[in-house]
């Protein structure tokens, strides 16, 4: 039985009820997320800077002994460098920036000549650029004090929180999303499953949930066979042996334009799962934010459905 996809004339109620209660969380906690993560972003700047002899010796040795350095010594230009930026003016190898900053480690199949030579190119574009109103004592023979490396590292690090902004805010509010579930389930007798239980999506015992479990699909006919990470996973208490769980998708968004480019990833997930498992799959969403009618009608068209994080309690009429 449908829960929500099938009653478009609550749609628009909830989606403002919805817009609301995102907004509330995002006025309350969503600067204190940021403060946290740019306290630690702060620090880890610090020990870049400590690594870099303050910017005064930014050489291939420092990123080669710390591969993770790139993001900082990227912040720490005047204007800041953008990944694609960095590769056009050095001119080095695409895979090496991209490793250096996805993988945070240097290319393992990169000839060491070429690799020596890329970073040295690297290194002569931060020294270049390096803005001299942030590092206040580049070109003085006084060395800098505690108080201008902390405010130097403060600006570095606001430069990195703001380029990654949408992901510290979505990674907080998936949490707090996860531990409402969470806390719904456990009042009503569900059980968490431990770290260690060696247990798959399709012999949890009933009454038990699990949170970001990989769920094995079959792709390409069934030749290929890969992970797809599903946020909850839910067994009901009443469930059967041989039973398929109850998977949620925990989504949250800050604007409309956002989610209506990202509609089609749960469409994907929820096909790959039918095709895998049949067309009793039960994958849904757990909403909170800037859903609008287009993203609602497309997801009740691919039969997924969805609880509003606002109404809760409408979790309890998927059997759970």
């Amino acid at each position: 039985m449908a829960v929500n996809l099938d009653k478009p004339a609550r749609w628009k109620a909830d989606i403002a009820k919805s817009v609301d209660m995102y907004n509330d969380w995002f006025m309350t906690f969503a600067p204190q997320a940021f403060r946290s993560t740019r306290m630690q972003t702060t620090r880890d700047v610090e020990s870049a800077l400590h690594f870099t002899g303050n910017m005064t010796a930014v050489t291939p040795a420092v990123i080669r002994d710390h591969p993770d350095i790139l993001p900082t010594l990227r912040m720490s230009t005047c204007p800041p460098l953008a990944v694609d930026r960095l590769i056009g003016l050095s001119g080095v190898s695409s895979n090496l920036v991209k490793s250096l900053e996805l993988r945070k480690k240097l290319p393992s199949k990169m000839n060491s000549g070429l690799l020596d030579e890329d970073l040295q190119r690297i290194a002569a574009i931060i020294v270049k650029m390096a803005d001299p109103d942030i590092f206040v004592w580049l070109g003085r023979k006084m060395q800098p004090d505690n108080d201008e490396i902390h405010r130097a590292a403060t600006i570095v690090a606001d430069r990195l929180c703001g380029a990654v902004a949408n992901p510290i805010i979505r990674n907080a509010q998936e949490k707090r999303q996860l531990a409402a579930i969470k806390s719904w389930l456990e009042a009503r007798g569900c059980r968490q499953l431990q770290n260690g239980e060696a247990v798959r999506f399709d012999s949890m015992p009933p009454g038990t949930f699990t949170f970001r479990m990989n769920v094995p699909v079959d792709l390409e006919g069934g030749v290929k066979r890969v992970n797809i990470p599903v946020d909850a996973v839910i067994m009901p208490g009443k469930s059967k042996n041989g039973a398929l769980p109850v998977f949620f998708e925990a989504k949250s968004a800050g604007d409309f334009t956002n989610t209506n480019k990202r509609r089609k990833e749960e469409a994907m997930k929820m096909s790959q799962l039918r095709s895998t498992y049949g067309r009793n799959v039960r994958f849904n969403l757990f909403l909170c934010g800037y859903f609008d009618s287009g993203y609602l009608g497309y997801e009740a068209a691919e039969g997924i459905d969805w609880v509003w994080e606002h109404r809760i309690d409408d979790m309890a009429l998927f059997g759970i």
